[in-house]
């Protein structure tokens, strides 16, 4: 994937009922990908 592509809306398992994804392995997968920045929309909290 391209180096300047990036995912803005994430939620993460701090959204309340709404996020399950664990953040540390988020970021593993984006630098995976070579994407230069994630956005994480938790709310809830």
């Amino acid at each position: 994937m391209s180096g300047s592509f990036v995912h803005l809306h994430n939620h993460t398992e701090y959204s309340m009922l709404d996020g399950a994804a664990k953040v540390k392995p988020m970021l593993a997968e984006a630098q995976r990908l070579e994407m230069p920045a994630i956005g994480m929309t938790d709310h809830g909290n």
